[in-house]
């Protein structure tokens, strides 16, 4: 029977509804053996155009766990947490205490069919 071991680090991000992807310095993520497995473009808002490593990882907050896409943030970059975070996680942020929680419902499309 083999083992699995999982490496963890704990932070603290902005949760930044306008980025689509989790920010994490790089030397977080290489401390914890995320190796980069690809390279996007992100548009600023100072519209500028920078290129940064990405991979996938595991994300953990108040108790639900998902893979997830990370930016490898480097110096100057701010480490946050993105939509697609939030919405992997189940999470929203709540408009009254500004604090993350679980989201009470997911959206979904149905299709209904009248006889």
């Amino acid at each position: 029977m083999g083992h699995t071991t999982a490496t963890c680090i704990e932070t603290e991000l902005i949760v930044d509804t306008g980025s689509t992807y989790t920010w994490v310095r790089k030397e977080r993520l290489e401390m914890i053996s995320v190796k980069p497995t690809g390279l996007k473009r992100f548009g600023t808002i100072e519209g500028k155009t920078i290129k940064r490593e990405v991979s996938e990882t595991i994300i953990e907050r108040l108790g639900e766990s998902a893979t997830r896409i990370v930016v490898f943030a480097e110096k100057g970059d701010a480490e946050v947490m993105g939509v697609d975070t939030l919405e992997g996680l189940g999470l929203e942020v709540d408009p009254v205490t500004k604090q993350l929680r679980k989201a009470e419902s997911l959206l979904a499309l149905t299709v209904t069919t009248d006889q």
